[in-house]
């Protein structure tokens, strides 16, 4: 055995998708591509705060629910995926255990939680590019896991096809490009009009490049491309017509690398657990407040069920929803505020017959708070983070909540990343 290789039983999978194995003093080591259940030549590396990250060497006792992965990159060590390894039953179990487990933690260890809803492979509409300029060309695509290294894409089976289609004219352009000194990214979201690019530069954009921007704009069929140098101020390149995409049946502008949701299919399944879990009829007014409403690929659909307040902190994304809700004639006013700096007070969510609370992977510690003391009916909260959702439903369990419905989505495949819609509904006094 080579020095420094050891013998580990996996016993249980990590957060970020590692198997997670004993050191023979109990240090628990995280070893990336293994699977519970499997016994692995591992090297362990440098403690960390939580344990140890070893190297896996060779898989000596492969697990009956290992697959060939479907992706050559994920061999080469490509971060975008971690459990392409996993047969897909398998990762929907663990999706779901995660989220039974975060609402354990939380304080509910019944509750109701749904099987994991799995979404299509090559549907994601949205990529966040790494570039890169080395000696012997372009580089573009996603980062290696656990490292700042971009390894040069050639196919991805998790992507839409005309995401990945994008890539080879992409980096022809970029070789072209002066303005990507050395490294940068590339924003690209499906829209319905097309491809939709936001590049990020390290140096300036002259004039000649944002000519050449245009040119590629159109033979590439992009109706917008814009541009973000060194000051980080997004300004457009290149706009050949109109960037759209419709949110249940509206037709939303969005700002240059806009959210969205990973996929249409994601998209259409946090919507309609977030729809069942409102009541049939809403009390007073009906009036529904949606809180962190992006683009609103919430809002919108809420508005076919009350009068819809949606607060976003992003003010090129809360034009954009009003405008939207202004010519498609909606019950909705969208109004900006950093709810991470200035929730909404108990007060205030009093009017409220309804609450949609879908925050960024950090939670919402303090709103959280707030809803659990408020005399909300119902708060369905939509997570991309269990630790941040366990953390933050610990306050709806102390108040005396109960959680009615969870449905654990899985839109990122392959990935360790796991939605959750939970649907919160106060006590009766």
């Amino acid at each position: 055995m080579t020095a420094g290789v050891i013998t580990l039983r996996v016993t249980r999978m990590g957060g970020g998708g590692d198997g997670i194995a004993a050191l023979p003093d109990g240090t628990p080591c995280f070893i990336p591509r293994t699977l519970p259940g499997e016994e692995v030549l591992a090297a362990p590396g440098q403690r960390r705060k939580d344990g140890t990250r070893a190297a896996l060497q060779a898989v000596q006792v492969a697990s009956a629910e290992r697959v060939e992965p479907p992706c050559p990159h994920f061999c080469e060590g490509c971060g975008g995926c971690a459990v392409q390894h996993w047969a897909p039953a398998a990762q929907a179990r663990w999706k779901r255990d995660r989220l039974v487990e975060a609402l354990s933690r939380a304080g509910y260890p019944a509750a109701p939680v749904a099987e994991t809803i799995t979404t299509p492979m090559g549907r994601r509409r949205r990529a966040d590019f790494g570039l890169r300029r080395e000696p012997g060309g372009i580089h573009i695509g996603f980062h290696a896991a656990g490292s700042g290294t971009v390894l040069d894409l050639a196919e991805c089976p998790v992507l839409d096809p005309r995401l990945v289609a994008l890539v080879a004219p992409l980096r022809a352009l970029l070789r072209r490009l002066p303005a990507l000194r050395r490294e940068g990214s590339a924003v690209v979201n499906l829209l319905d009009t097309g491809p939709d690019l936001l590049l990020r530069t390290d140096g300036p954009l002259a004039a000649a490049e944002r000519a050449l921007l245009a040119a590629f704009a159109e033979q590439a069929g992009l109706p917008r491309i814009a541009w973000a140098g060194p000051g980080g101020a997004i300004e457009p390149a290149a706009q050949l017509g109109p960037a759209s995409i419709a949110l249940s049946g509206v037709p939303v502008a969005p700002p240059p690398g806009a959210f969205l949701q990973a996929s249409p299919e994601g998209e259409a399944a946090i919507i309609a657990a977030v729809l069942a879990a409102l009541p049939p009829r809403l009390a007073g007014r009906g009036r529904i407040a949606d809180l962190h409403a992006g683009l609103g690929t919430l809002s919108i659909p809420l508005a076919a069920r009350g009068r819809v307040a949606a607060f976003e902190s992003d003010a090129s994304a809360v034009a954009a929803l009003a405008a939207a809700a202004g010519r498609a004639g909606l019950p909705l006013a969208a109004t900006r505020r950093d709810l991470v700096r200035q929730p909404l007070t108990v007060a205030e969510l009093a009017p409220f017959a309804a609450v949609v609370l879908d925050p960024p992977f950090a939670g919402a510690v303090d709103q959280a708070a707030l809803l659990a003391r408020s005399a909300v009916p119902v708060v369905v909260y939509v997570s991309c983070n269990p630790a941040a959702l366990s953390r933050d439903a610990r306050a709806f369990a102390l108040a005396g909540w109960q959680v009615a419905a969870a449905t654990p989505i899985d839109q990122f495949v392959h990935s360790a990343q796991v939605e959750a819609v939970v649907a919160f509904t106060r006590p009766r006094r």
